[in-house]
């Protein structure tokens, strides 16, 4: 990026733009390539928190109740039967009333009568839980989920991919469209210089003719012919500059700079441009490996397999260590306090499903079959790659073709306006013909910048199909 800065600086001093320049001007400022951006930027944060999911968790809760009542055990004091201790038996027995002449214990309503009790009154088990305080410190660390962890941390790192896939997909797209709106304007450039360059031609043949209609060697009506033939160019010659100006504006909206800027382009003043050859054969799989399109689908398809597994997990057991430590006020460790009091307590949690009704199976066989959906999506893809590609290449050769015939016409059309020239100028031929030669030479020009722009744009978008 700083290299790319330093590159613009020195063209925007010098006045004259590459189209590096204009592509990392497009690439830098492009909305959808900054979205895209965001877009890695949000995968990566899910990504890291699908790692975390190996790593224990740690909660900490904490309560607080308020209770309009006290807690009482017994709704009013109890009165309990004790035992003495009995020499006899070496055991202990209830203190009971006995009838004295029997000695035998007395009952009354069928219910023996206890001839000692203790007191235990309700105050004694009355507590005060009018404010109460709860708190718990957990730690859980997943042993065994089937294979869920690991499954969702494989998703989000194709899932990050898959965003940078789709970025670099995004950013060929704002090349490709950039480095048309630059041979645009290069076309129309030289097209300028054509049409002014045969408007000079009319307006010369103009001159001449007057003359030879003062001389009296020609008529009036050839004199109007040139006229209108004139009128005719500087027509098209204001077609072309409105058409310039605007594909300059397309260009440097495109680039991200106001569309009034003003820029000169590296390539505007040339005659010719240079292609890089193409080898004869193409390498599908080496294509295959270069296309952020065929990447973003072996992605989500190895995103729809981990999906698959995620579902297969939900039918398998889960194992989790858990460790707790639980603060109570009030208290009933060491009877009951309103005080702090806590303890520790270790444990394992395990989850075995059993029957469902068939629901988690389905849900695995429904994303293994996205899965495979996937898969002939992908498949299908590559075969219209490889259609695409065969299709791109033909244009290519075809525009090859078409410029090795547009130069020799144009060397024809230039001998034909040259030897046109001469004949009017010696008198062996008419305004009409010079004119007729001098549109054979516009049309041969037209066509040879065409044919020269349409191989530039046939190799970008053999590039652009190949992944290059």
């Amino acid at each position: 990026m700083v290299l790319a800065a330093v590159a613009l600086s020195v063209a925007a001093q010098q006045g004259i733009v590459t189209l590096d320049s204009c592509r990392a001007m497009a690439l830098r400022g492009n909305k959808e390539l900054l979205k895209a951006e965001a877009e890695i930027e949000k995968a990566g944060y899910q990504r890291k928190q699908a790692h975390a999911a190996y790593l224990p968790g740690i909660d900490l809760e904490a309560m607080y109740l308020y209770n309009s009542r006290k807690l009482s055990l017994v709704d009013k004091d109890q009165l309990l039967p004790v035992k003495n201790f009995n020499p006899a038996t070496g055991a202990y027995d209830f203190a009971l009333v006995t009838d004295p002449t029997t000695g035998m214990p007395v009952q009354v309503g069928g219910q023996y009568v206890p001839s000692q009790v203790a007191l235990l009154p309700k105050s004694a088990l009355t507590y005060n839980v009018h404010n109460v305080f709860a708190g718990a410190l957990t730690v859980t660390q997943p042993i065994y989920m089937g294979g869920k962890i690991k499954a969702m941390n494989d998703i989000t790192g194709y899932a990050e991919q898959l965003a940078v896939a789709l970025r670099d997909n995004k950013a060929r797209d704002v090349v490709y469209a950039v480095d048309a709106a630059y041979w645009q304007v290069v076309s129309l450039r030289a097209k300028h210089e054509l049409a002014s360059g045969y408007v000079d031609l009319l307006r010369h043949l103009q001159r001449d003719v007057q003359a030879m209609v003062t001389e009296g060697v020609a008529t009036r009506s050839a004199q109007l012919n040139v006229d209108v033939k004139l009128n005719e160019a500087e027509v098209d010659l204001t077609r072309v500059e409105n058409g310039l100006v605007l594909s300059r504006m397309a260009l440097a909206q495109l680039c991200g700079l106001p569309v009034n800027t003003a820029m000169t382009l590296a390539d505007e003043n040339k005659n010719s441009w240079n292609v890089t050859p193409r080898p004869t054969t193409i390498d599908m799989e080496r294509v295959y490996a270069s296309r952020s399109d065929v990447r973003a689908l072996t992605l989500a398809t190895d995103i729809y397999d981990g999906q698959a597994r995620v579902a297969r997990s939900e039918m398998l057991p889960s194992l989790a260590a858990v460790a707790a430590y639980h603060v109570t006020n009030p208290n009933s460790y060491d009877g009951f306090k309103n005080r702090f009091a806590g303890m520790f307590s270790l444990g394992v949690t395990l989850k075995v499903p059993i029957w469902h009704w068939g629901g988690p199976q389905n849900k695995y066989k429904a994303a293994k079959t996205e899965a495979r959906i996937k898969r002939l999506e992908l498949d299908e893809a590559k075969e219209k790659i490889e259609l695409q590609v065969t299709q791109a290449r033909y244009r290519y050769d075809e525009s090859l073709k078409t410029l090795r015939a547009t130069t020799a016409n144009l060397e024809k059309a230039d001998e034909n306006l040259r030897v046109a020239n001469l004949a009017f100028k010696e008198g062996m031929s008419t305004a009409d013909d010079v004119m007729t030669a001098q549109t054979a030479w516009l049309k041969a020009n037209s066509e040879h910048i065409d044919a020269e722009i349409d191989v530039q744009l046939c190799d970008v978008y053999l590039s652009k199909v190949m992944g290059e």
